[in-house]
């Protein structure tokens, strides 16, 4: 049965064994806020918090955090930081990786190396947030919306089956991905629309595993019964999408930040692709997407195929 709440996430998590996380530059209120709540709900059992020491430990009381179930690591260069982080993960000695105070930049130079990153060989590296949609009563996967710029059809295919694998770990057994666009037809000015057909082709061959693609597909018509119907659109994903595969990073960083500060919905997010889990939040996200978004991502930990 697949989960139909970020609350049931964290309620199955908190039944698993509780998980090390390794926090890179983590002198960030947010952040260790976000390491206390975790500790307190029994996901983490113990936070590396890599960073600079005395703003650790200041900051850690502001907000409340349980110091002696951390162990700190002084290192006031972020990028240093986010390297020794990504070490620790390497090593075994943590198992979720999480960025705080640092640069974008700075993180991804010390996640994407070959030798020395968390960056799985043939895997790309996509963002996924997990929306919980009230009015469908389910949740909804976008991506990408925080990592990938303006992928082409090929890194689009990966992005979907980074989607698609964690849609099977949330228990939908063959995740129906809309290949969304501004509109459900094809128009050769708009190049979402042209990439979303060249999937839906690939789809129809049967290029892809475990997952089926539809595009192009209107936001309303790919998650709408009736847009679908009422638009005359047809298909196995149409109406039914699990998750929408965004044209650009742009579309779809504007849909996830639109539905949490506008709408109030609650999501979650990890980075796929890599060795572990990798939580990169941003320090605008409410509490309760940071807490979801390490439950989440402590599920993906212990989730084998």
């Amino acid at each position: 049965m697949p989960f139909q709440s970020l609350q049931e996430i964290l309620e199955a998590v908190k039944k698993l064994p509780p998980a090390t996380l390794a926090l890179a530059s983590a002198a960030e209120a947010n952040a260790l806020n976000s390491v206390s709540q975790a500790l307190r709900a029994g996901i983490l059992q113990k936070a590396v918090l890599v960073g600079d020491q005395p703003e650790i430990e200041r900051l850690g009381a502001q907000v409340g955090l349980d110091l002696s179930a951390c162990l700190i690591r002084h290192q006031p260069d972020g990028a240093q930081a986010a390297k020794d982080a990504v070490a620790l993960v390497r090593r075994g000695e943590a198992q979720i990786l999480m960025k705080g105070l640092v640069h974008s930049a700075d993180f991804l130079r010390a996640l994407l190396p070959r030798q020395t990153g968390l960056r799985l060989p043939g895997r790309l590296l996509s963002h996924v947030y997990v929306l919980q949609s009230a009015p469908l009563g389910r949740l909804v996967l976008v991506t990408d919306s925080a990592f990938s710029i303006a992928p082409d059809v090929e890194a689009k295919a990966a992005i979907a089956a980074n989607a698609a694998l964690l849609a099977r770990a949330l228990g939908i057994r063959r995740p129906k991905v809309a290949a969304v666009a501004a509109l459900e037809v094809v128009n050769p000015r708009m190049p979402a629309t042209l990439d979303a057909a060249e999937l839906d082709r690939l789809g129809r061959e049967g290029a892809f595993q475990g997952f089926d693609v539809q595009g192009p597909l209107g936001l309303d018509n790919a998650v709408s019964p009736a847009a679908a119907d009422l638009k005359g659109v047809r298909g196995e994903v149409a109406g039914r999408a699990d998750i929408l595969l965004m044209p650009d990073i742009e579309a779809g960083n504007i849909l996830c930040k639109g539905f949490s500060f506008l709408g109030g919905g609650d999501l979650a997010g990890i980075l796929m692709g890599a060795q572990a889990p990798v939580v990169m939040t941003s320090r605008a996200d409410t509490d309760r997407a940071k807490l979801h978004s390490l439950a989440l991502a402590h599920w993906m930990a212990e989730y084998r195929e």
